[in-house]
């Protein structure tokens, strides 16, 4: 029998990869979307003279329908999935899973104890039921199909994504600001918009030539700044060009079914405006030049194009589009994405620049 080579022997002296911490990152992430969709719009609360949970045992609800009932099991699906494969729980499957099920379950209770007050909202024992439900079948899935589901994922972020720290809590930054694009209020790639959430009267009049300007460098400056943090995350093998090519596309795409789907067809590509369309072009020509820039001062540069058009979505003035596309929005709140989608678009730019800072030291 052959000796083992030195590469070989290399391999066998490697510590094993640590336990992904994803599924951790995401069931965070899941459950602090499903306290924000379930308590908003946060604000009316009042004392219904009622027992704390009289919902418990109020019988079968007087108006439901059967698109509800399965909203609400899927809506808790995903969180007793992830729950279930967090690191510290992967040692042991069967007390995860009923980990998994019985958080879900309490969260749910808390939910709809809370909703009492919300006169926007109807605790529901059958809301209860079902969300318990979906956290009891992402619970199942989880111990049938995630460990080989995690492994092909572990295996895509190994081939996908750059060795660097923290890649995952990177991973999960640019699909939140992927999420963002499903409102069709905001501008095109705009974060970090403050306003309403502190109740703030707009700083810019509307104007056509100022509108235009700032429109297109918000857009330049998000381009740039979601551009290179997706480009620090992807690994040496792909070409970064091509790649970003494809992402931004998506962006694009999602932005136009969210206007298909939750406004109106017509207005699929209301987002291409003409400060739209120069944004585009001149952001793509900024973030190609600066892929030229060592990694440390493409991350310093990403910082300041956050920044940058973080401010400048705050003194844009308002956008009568917006208007028109919100008022056809709340007609029907799908699982309240209008302000789930608005909170994370106002508070996406604080919780990447954080990231950008500690990876730039890691760099």
């Amino acid at each position: 029998m052959p000796a083992p080579t030195t590469a070989e022997q290399h391999r066998s002296l490697r510590p094993p990869p640590a336990a992904s911490r994803l599924p951790f990152y995401l069931a965070l992430a899941y459950g602090a979307l499903i306290v924000y969709a379930s308590l908003h719009p946060f604000y009316g609360w009042r004392d219904p003279n009622l027992p704390v949970f009289y919902f418990l045992d109020a019988g079968w609800p007087r108006y439901w329908t059967g698109f509800d009932l399965i909203i609400n099991i899927l809506a808790y699906l995903p969180l007793g999935f992830f729950v279930t494969l967090t690191p510290r729980a992967s040692g042991r499957r069967w007390r995860s899973a009923l980990a998994a099920i019985v958080l879900g379950a309490l969260l749910s209770f808390s939910l709809e104890t809370l909703q009492t007050w919300l006169p926007t909202r109807v605790a529901s024992n059958l809301d209860l039921a079902s969300n318990a439900l979906g956290g009891g079948i992402g619970a199942l899935l989880a111990l049938l199909l995630g460990k080989r589901f995690f492994s092909f994922v572990d295996l895509l972020q190994r081939r996908l994504l750059a060795p660097i720290h923290n890649a995952e809590y990177g991973l999960i930054l640019v699909s939140l600001w992927l999420l963002t694009q499903l409102s069709p209020e905001t501008f095109l790639f705009g974060a970090g918009d403050l306003r309403q959430l502190l109740d703030l009267a707009p700083v810019v009049p509307y104007a056509a030539h100022s509108f235009f300007a700032i429109e297109t460098g918000i857009i330049i400056c998000n381009f740039v700044a979601i551009g290179l943090i997706t480009r620090t995350l992807l690994a040496s093998g792909f070409r970064p060009n091509l790649a970003l090519l494809i992402f931004f596309a998506l962006a694009l795409v999602i932005r136009s079914l969210a206007a298909i789907i939750l406004v109106d067809p017509i207005n699929a590509f209301a987002w291409l405006t003409p400060g739209a369309g120069l944004g585009l072009l001149t952001g793509a020509a900024v973030l190609t030049l600066s892929f030229l820039l060592p990694p440390p001062l493409r991350i310093a540069f990403a910082g300041l194009a956050l920044m940058a058009g973080t401010v400048l979505v705050n003194i844009t003035p308002p956008n009568p589009y917006s208007a028109a596309a919100l008022a056809t929005w709340r007609q029907g709140h799908f699982l309240n994405f209008n302000g789930l989608t608005r909170l994370v678009a106002s508070v996406w730019p604080f919780l990447a620049l954080p990231y950008l800072i500690v990876l730039g030291r890691k760099l």
